[in-house]
């Protein structure tokens, strides 16, 4: 597997769920159907749940911001007016309170958690490639501010464009494109070798 195949895989992971069928729930929860919330946290668990773990970088803080995100769509679902995708209303709630979160607790806690992962199967060649870039980026982006990670970790594990990032974020496409910027040039300066080809 190639680099850029290894790229392709992550972003894979945390493909986007269908728009298709979330604004249904998000009426429903509006008329507060528990099992429509559960379907719809269902959904978002994992992508947010990566999303915050960068933002953060706190372990311990992930699944806190992660039910708070969700209990202000649980409370606002009538609120959304449906001028941009739900994702990224649900993101931007997610980014809010991230920055929040951060105030609180400013400096960053070392966890191993955070940068190891398991040992892939033995003779598997393309996972132990996919856990080494994966390993790699993750650690490239703990060095990066909140701001950069999250412009990065939208735009590569999410698959989001510049707009979109920029109504998650609260801030004029230009200024996410000027992140993007500054991010890839501190990641390049992080990566090893080859890795830094694909920023």
């Amino acid at each position: 597997m190639n680099l850029q195949g290894a790229i392709k895989a992550l972003r894979t992971e945390t493909a986007r769920p269908a728009e298709f069928g979330e604004r249904e729930l998000l009426a429903r929860i509006e008329r507060r159907d528990i099992q429509a919330f559960e379907r719809l946290y269902r959904m978002y668990q994992p992508r947010l749940a990566r999303f915050l773990t960068h933002m953060l970088q706190r372990p311990q803080l992930v699944e806190e911001v992660l039910n708070d995100t969700m209990m202000v769509v649980w409370q606002s679902a009538g609120n959304f007016r449906g001028d941009s995708k739900l994702s990224t209303w649900i993101f931007a709630i997610a980014y809010r309170k991230a920055l929040k979160a951060r105030r609180c607790w400013p400096d960053p806690i070392e966890d191993d958690a955070l940068h190891s992962r398991p040992s892939p199967a033995p003779g598997a060649d393309h996972q132990v490639q996919h856990q080494k870039l994966r390993d790699a980026l993750v650690g490239a982006m703990a060095r990066l501010s909140a701001e950069h990670r999250a412009v990065v970790d939208l735009t590569y594990f999410h698959d989001l464009g510049y707009r979109e990032i920029a109504e998650i974020v609260g801030c004029p496409v230009d200024t996410v494109k000027t992140r993007m910027f500054h991010a890839r040039r501190r990641l390049r300066q992080a990566l090893p070798g080859e890795l830094a080809d694909w920023v």
